[in-house]
């Protein structure tokens, strides 16, 4: 077995002040606020007037056309999932519109002027086609979160990897197979952190063969951290000279685009309006049991989440189904997705608190007027719901930031099992470094990633073909010729090769790493060191697989995948964040494969488009003076 290691160096120049980030912070950042009129209600959210509670009528007034109605993330009983094989067509006009999801005014990124996101859903095998259009004042990309897009990696979305940007007044066709996976998905944007704005929503899968659904009703429940700032305003602010990884704290959280914050306790330079904003309702009947697909889309707080006086059942772990397993509460990072069940039964009062809340353990600070948990109510019969008089769970929940405990979860359907042994075992240290000027970045090995004008896949392709040695005589190496290892960490692997992925985390805080291309099977993880004397003895019988794992701080995880999609495939943190501190690292699986590729040309036409690329990550320069 190889095994692949890079050590990094870091460099000490010298160190400039943090009046460059407050210089770039003004520069940079802009914010419009506009007045809006009274707000009314909204069926299928909850609405709060002091302490009166009202049920609406959809569609909203126009002032509030911006808010999507959230029955759109109920699955339609009338779905055919053996419907024969086809493709689905969407269309989408990205804007931004002004709305106060949780009382507070900001710009938000919209797709066919509403937000959050519209619920796209496909069968196994089918093809999905989605046009978009980009009226933003930025550059953009979408990423189809846990798709292995075989065959079609420049479909995937991630800029500086696979694709370049699409331009403010630009459209580009996202074509790719629903092979080989189902469940619960999403997209979101995979250009610096314009996700955080607002521009994501949930993918879902319907499995071919399995049979009429068991649940009343099947709904998608996206939870997240909310900010009441644009991220390009605090990107400058957490990338700045001296911050030393001290992300920016959230303002709140909302639940499928909704909360509610005390206006009272909001800064003044921020308009705060509480008339027509409310939390989400999930009308349930009692008599049939329901199933919860969420997904945490946020940028960096994980979460806690439980209903009141509710057992349910966990049934899918990023996209793969499990034995059900009863749990009182469910934690989920960014990017992760879990589906649970509740279950029929007689209840004792007809609504109930469904909490959410945030681990502030690994919040840099605690504001006094932040309020962590969100909330939404889970209602029972056909009443407006009442305010829930509920009690939570009284168990206590660990304050650290790490993976809910699945030791017990195992897979539903009979899966290969993880391979008994790897070919190639890839160490991998994750850590912020202090270099020049005082900036703190994220690194693996020693490399903070960086996108550069010409993607990374379009560059190996043009190496391979041309013969160049550094791209085609390396062999299941870092390819530290080929590209410039301060900021492109690239592994090539042969196609077929089982890889074991060992990183060890030196960082004072959590990461839910994501994998793009493939699934993985994770043997084990823990705190500290990896004992190396255990990896002979590795176990990976009932080893869950999913695409996105946390591994905690100053801990280690081990997971195993086989390389069996080609292409150049991102690993990365998805706290946004940390991605953009140049947490990200690649693999380029099966070289004689990609060897054959042509660049598609509206992929090509977009990088022949810098001139009108807009927005983006920033440079390390940007900071110096």
């Amino acid at each position: 077995m190889n095994m692949i290691l890079r050590n990094g160096r870091p460099s000490h120049l010298a160190i400039t002040t943090f009046a460059a980030a407050v210089f770039i912070v003004c520069l940079l950042t802009v914010h419009v606020f506009r007045s809006g009129g009274p707000r009314k209600v909204i069926s299928g959210v909850v609405y709060t007037h002091g302490n009166q509670m009202a049920h609406g009528i959809w569609p909203p007034p126009p002032d509030r056309r911006w808010e999507r109605d959230t029955k759109e993330y109920i699955l339609d009983d009338a779905w055919d999932g053996e419907a024969p094989v086809q493709s689905r067509y969407y269309n989408w006009s990205l804007t931004e519109v002004e709305g106060n999801p949780d009382g507070v005014y900001r710009t938000l990124i919209a797709i066919n002027a509403q937000f959050p996101g519209p619920l796209v859903e496909v069968n196994e095998g089918d093809t999905l086609i989605v046009d978009v259009h980009n009226h933003l004042t930025n550059s953009t990309s979408l990423h189809w979160h846990g798709f292995p897009q075989n065959g079609t990696n420049f479909m995937d979305g991630t800029v500086g990897v696979t694709n370049c940007a699409i331009p403010p007044g630009e459209s580009f066709r996202y074509e790719f197979k629903a092979d080989g996976l189902s469940g619960t998905y999403w997209y979101h944007a995979h250009f610096s952190t314009m996700r955080t704005d607002g521009l994501f929503g949930p993918l879902v899968v319907h499995e071919r063969g399995g049979g009429k659904r068991a649940e009343g009703t099947d709904r998608v429940v996206m939870v997240q951290d909310w900010y009441h700032d644009l991220s390009a305003a605090l990107l400058p602010w957490y990338l700045a000279p001296g911050n030393e990884n001290a992300e920016p704290v959230p303002n709140g959280a909302l639940i499928n685009g909704r909360g509610r914050v005390n206006c009272s306790m909001v800064a003044k330079q921020y308009r705060c309006d509480p008339s027509g904003v409310g939390l989400e309702v999930f009308n349930l009947d009692q008599d049939s049991p329901h199933k919860l697909r969420f997904i945490n889309v946020g940028a960096f707080a994980e979460f806690d989440i439980d209903v009141d006086e509710h057992s349910v059942s966990l049934v899918e772990v990023d996209g793969v189904s499990v034995v059900p397993h009863s749990i009182n509460r469910l934690r989920i990072n960014v990017a992760q997705r879990y589906s649970v069940v509740i279950p029929s039964q007689p209840r004792n009062r007809t609504s109930f608190w469904l909490r959410a809340r945030m681990l502030a353990h690994c919040f840099a600070e605690i504001p006094k007027e932040l309020e962590l948990e969100v909330k939404a109510i889970v209602n029972y019969g056909t009443s407006s719901p009442s305010h829930p008089e509920s009690k939570g769970w009284a168990d206590v929940s660990p304050l650290e930031c790490q993976e809910m405990n699945l030791t017990s979860v195992v897979p539903l359907h009979v899966l290969p099992a993880a391979p008994a042994k790897a070919d190639l075992l890839v160490p991998l240290r994750s850590n912020f470094e202090i270099g020049a000027y005082q900036l703190s970045r994220g690194m693996f090995n020693g490399t903070s990633w960086r996108p550069e004008k010409m993607p990374t896949l379009m560059q190996a392709i043009a190496g391979l073909t041309g013969g160049n040695t550094s791209f085609t005589e390396p062999r299941n190496t870092v390819l530290d010729k080929a590209y410039d290892v301060a900021h492109q960490l690239v592994v090539k692997i042969d196609r077929g090769a089982v890889v074991d992925l060992l990183i060890d985390n030196y960082d004072d805080g959590n990461h839910p790493f994501h994998l793009h291309g493939h699934k993985f099977w994770v043997l084990s993880g823990g705190t500290g060191y990896y004992n190396m004397s255990n990896y002979g003895s590795i176990d990976g019988t009932n080893a869950l697989r999913r695409d996105t794992v946390t591994i905690e701080a100053f801990g280690w995880v081990l997971v195993r995948f086989v390389a069996d999609n080609p292409g150049l495939w991102a690993l990365h943190c998805h706290l946004a964040w940390h991605a953009e501190a140049g947490m990200l690292m690649q693999f380029l699986v099966g070289a004689e494969t990609v060897k054959e590729w042509e660049v598609p040309t509206q992929v090509a036409e977009m990088c022949k488009l810098s001139e009108k690329q807009r927005g983006g990550p920033m440079r390390d320069e940007d900071f110096y003076w």
